[in-house]
């Protein structure tokens, strides 16, 4: 597999702004099936859609769930990780509750992980679980939670879902993302079988490089065109 190919598939391809149309999600789609990506990430209702337009190639359908800010009731993520897997995915992204997190209600945190692990696993979709690292941000609390991941075997843990912005003292809203000590920190802290990804802020072709060297083996991202195209220049291939 060429240095560009390698990389390209470990993207998950976000076509998540609440902003974006049908003709947005084909446009993406098309960039998703040039580049030969991992997987394109969508909205629920557009599973179905994707997975036509999809139809024949070997790049996966993931869905969020949950998104962006995890509130949904247990059973309502359970319901729509189903709905999901019947739509098509294959793949299913989590938030979890951060609020439970960040009190440590670690209880609750876990039956919601298991319960939305069982349903993919029941599918034969795989399930990745979103931390929001910019929120649930303490060593302890991501280590926890790598724990909780390994114990009910979930297949990823996941940084962010790039939504979670931290309103400052001033107003303003900042975002970190994918950091790399996070990252590494995750990677340290998951059991054997439970693999990272990252999430949040990767643009570059530098990043996405840093983020595979710090044990990831998927990423999200929407600078998908900018960094494989720099990454052909780069690697001639």
């Amino acid at each position: 597999m060429s240095k560009t190919r390698d990389l390209a598939k470990m993207i998950d391809h976000s076509i998540l702004h609440p902003t974006m149309t049908d003709q947005d999600l084909k446009r993406e789609c098309e960039v998703a099936l040039k580049y030969d990506v991992a997987s394109v990430c969508v909205k629920p209702y557009a599973v179905t859609q994707a997975v036509e337009l999809l139809k024949g190639t070997d790049i996966f359908v993931g869905c969020v769930i949950g998104f962006p800010s995890g509130n949904s009731a247990i059973e309502v993520k359970v319901y729509e990780t189903e709905k999901a897997c019947k739509d098509g995915a294959v793949e299913i992204d989590m938030v979890i509750n951060i609020a439970k997190a960040l009190q440590g209600d670690w209880d609750y945190i876990e039956r919601e992980i298991d319960a939305v692990t069982s349903i993919c696993h029941k599918h034969k979709a795989i399930v990745k679980v979103i931390f929001e690292t910019d929120y649930v941000s303490t060593p302890d609390d991501i280590v926890r939670l790598c724990q909780i991941c390994t114990k009910v075997g979930a297949d990823y843990v996941k940084t962010s879902s790039g939504f979670g912005f931290v309103k400052g003292k001033d107003g303003k809203y900042s975002y970190e993302g994918a950091t790399i000590p996070n990252l590494k920190l995750m990677k340290k802290s998951v059991g054997p079988d439970v693999k990272v990804k990252a999430a949040g802020g990767v643009r570059t072709l530098d990043q996405l490089i840093a983020v595979r060297e710090a044990g990831c083996t998927r990423c999200g991202a929407t600078a998908t065109i900018t960094m494989l195209e720099d990454a052909k220049n780069r690697f001639g291939d």
